[in-house]
């Protein structure tokens, strides 16, 4: 299984001034880094980060799924989702922060359950409310 987490770069930064939204992110991308760092334990292939920048066409990177929506009378791209890759090919895409932080922390949660490090994520107030 191959997982692609992708983030918009600005949300990350906190380049778009919207706090609450930058600290999900964060937590996002704070949790996929400490399941990529212990992806083997939980049979992972891979898990990718994706910063995308604005304008870029759903920001894929590794995993060729895009996800759209419509606001108003117009397409719009979500540019942050995690997009998940089975071994036979199928693909699942959460394109909402909540689903994202819960499916990642249940990856660290299976973590913990395989090392006796403690590879736990202090999520920010904002990210541990989603949950």
């Amino acid at each position: 299984m191959r997982l692609e987490l992708r983030v918009c770069k600005h949300c990350y930064e906190g380049t778009h001034g919207n706090p609450e939204k930058t600290a999900v992110t964060q937590d996002m991308v704070n949790c996929a880094r400490q399941v990529r760092e212990y992806k083997d334990l939980i049979g992972l292939e891979a898990l990718y980060i994706t910063k995308v920048e604005e304008g870029d066409p759903g920001g894929s990177e590794a995993l060729p799924a895009i996800v759209a929506g419509i606001e108003g009378d117009q397409v719009t791209l979500t540019d942050t989702q995690l997009v998940m890759e089975d071994d036979d090919g199928n693909m699942l895409v959460y394109p909402d922060p909540e689903d994202i932080l819960k499916v990642l922390t249940r990856n660290i949660d299976q973590i913990q359950e395989q090392t006796r490090q403690d590879v736990t994520v202090e999520l920010s107030e904002e990210g541990a409310e989603l949950l």
